[in-house]
């Protein structure tokens, strides 16, 4: 990615694109239907190895995925990472200021939500 990323703890967003329409099985949730674009997966990591811990295990594809992010992240391309260095968690508050984006939707309600 290019970005040096530091072992402390903050909330994170992860840009990811699809080029085209697909069907993934994602778990519990059954299938999932993924529509070409972007997606944003918001996340927070305030354990230890923080940002950098967490963000190099999203770029690593799993061959059995455990996580929600994990089934997505097999089907779409990681674009970029934005992120904020602090300890709080707020994943709840950028959420709904992506909301407010024109055109943003919850393409699956729950999808990565287990605290919302």
């Amino acid at each position: 990615m290019g970005i040096i990323i530091e072992p402390k703890p903050g909330t994170y967003a992860l840009i990811l694109s699809r080029a085209s329409n697909a069907r993934t099985q994602v778990g519990r949730l059954g299938t999932m239907q993924l529509q070409r674009g972007y997606y944003v997966y918001l996340g927070s990591a305030l354990g230890p190895g923080g940002q950098r811990a967490r963000i190099a295990h999203h770029q690593k594809l799993s061959t059995r995925p455990r996580w929600h992010i994990g089934h997505l992240r097999a089907h779409t391309r990681l674009r970029s990472v934005w992120l904020r260095y602090d300890g709080r968690r707020r994943e709840h508050e950028w959420a709904r200021a992506i909301l407010k984006v024109k055109d943003a939707t919850i393409p699956v309600p729950g999808y990565g939500a287990s605290d919302c």
